[in-house]
């Protein structure tokens, strides 16, 4: 298809296209002639991720660019490639490790894994943005007060866990290894937003179920 049909199709205008073709957020058309260029549907399913994540999950532009270096980077294994891609979005500021509260934290974060048995979290601990996000997330509850122990966490650990595995069994349905890798950045940038949303509504329902309207 040509650059006029790929913005019909995508629904993204032919000057934002060629904005991200020269930021290296697409890969480069096959050249026709010396000013038109043909794009397939590779271009178009890689142009809705971009917009997907800059649009939805506002992310900035050097930062889909470092993201998709990775989801392109074919050296890398699967678990590594997922891994290195969903670790270049954007995380929360670093916890401060001199502050009592990131350090309680961190002790009940570490028994939360120790009863899940979640061994390679265990081995990342910090090296894992993720882990830290969850320490910082930890730190702040219990800074306000609220006592949030490993206790506490397990059954949110576990409901993720379940998560974890839909995703994993949506990203197994898309045949090559760029689409599952594609997929599981897509899951990231949108699934925690529906997540957060499906949290929110839930609690609204329980609220109303718990308490009525009075």
């Amino acid at each position: 298809m040509r650059l006029a049909q790929l913005s019909r199709r995508s629904g993204v205008s032919a000057a934002t296209i060629k904005y991200y073709l020269r930021e290296g957020l697409l890969p480069p058309g096959r050249q026709v002639n010396a000013t038109t260029a043909e794009y397939d549907e590779e271009h178009l399913r890689r142009l809705r991720l971009v917009r997907a994540m800059i649009q939805v999950g506002r992310i900035p532009v050097a930062t889909v660019r470092e993201v998709l270096g990775h989801v392109d980077d074919g050296s890398l294994g699967r678990t590594i490639r997922v891994g290195a891609a969903l670790w270049a979005l954007p995380q929360l500021p670093e916890p401060d490790e001199d502050d009592e509260f990131v350090q309680s934290a961190h002790r009940e974060v570490g028994a939360l894994l120790d009863v899940l048995g979640w061994e390679n979290a265990k081995q990342l601990t910090t090296i894992s943005p993720s882990y830290r996000r969850l320490v910082v997330a930890v730190a702040a509850f219990r800074r306000l007060g609220y006592d949030w122990d490993a206790e506490l966490l397990v059954s949110h650990a576990k409901l993720m866990h379940q998560a974890a595995i839909a995703d994993l069994d949506f990203l197994e349905t898309h045949p090559s290894e760029e689409e599952k890798v594609e997929a599981a950045v897509a899951s990231a940038v949108l699934v925690e937003p529906m997540l957060q949303a499906l949290h929110r509504l839930a609690q609204e329902e329980e609220t109303a179920r718990r308490y009525g309207f009075e």
